[in-house]
């Protein structure tokens, strides 16, 4: 049940923004009721703040099947990482336009900020430790992998945010070849 609303609470963030979702918004789509939702968020604030890091953390787990990575180079690896941070489809979307309400919030909200770069050093230690990876089996030269990881997740979040917004010249595809053609010197490709 928790699940259920943390669910409706990512599609009402993605659709309405932070400040427009209210608790029974999120109780009508989870199809329960506000004292259910209530029984399990104490506030509205912490129902959302658990929303932004249930994203996360089930984006994560979509990202890059097992099943792919378990045989896959470190460079197709990355290649599926960065598509699954990309807002290449709706699901994908929904979770795009959620980091860019948490970056929103903790530039407003200083309390939001330590939850902001717990959720960003996550991501940057899901790419470093595959970047690190790389390095070992001797696909990858990376001088620094923090400081490679950081440029990284800023290509992503830059063409990210232009084809969030529609703009006509970042596409998927070119924000692909923008950030590999950025990336791949300093991973010596």
């Amino acid at each position: 049940m928790r699940d259920q609303i943390l669910e409706a609470a990512v599609k009402r963030i993605a659709q309405e923004g932070t400040d427009g979702v209210r608790v029974a918004g999120v109780a009508t789509e989870a199809s329960v009721s506000t004292a259910l939702v209530h029984y399990h968020f104490e506030t509205r604030d912490l129902l959302l703040a658990e929303a932004l890091e249930y994203s996360y953390e089930h984006a994560a787990r979509m990202r890059v099947g097992e099943e792919r990575g378990a045989g896959a180079t470190a460079a197709q690896r990355l290649v599926e990482m960065i598509d699954g941070c990309l807002p290449s489809s709706d699901a994908l979307h929904d979770d795009f336009v959620l980091w860019v309400e948490l970056w929103l919030r903790a530039a407003r909200e200083p309390d939001l900020r330590e939850f902001g770069a717990r959720l960003y050093g996550k991501l940057h230690d899901w790419f470093a430790n595959e970047l690190r990876a790389g390095v070992e089996s001797g696909e990858f030269v990376v001088v620094d992998v923090d400081q490679t990881a950081n440029h990284l997740l800023a290509l992503i979040d830059g063409y990210g945010i232009r084809n969030l917004i529609g703009d006509p010249a970042v596409t998927i595809e070119v924000a692909r070849e923008q950030i590999w053609s950025a990336i791949g010197p300093e991973l010596g490709l």
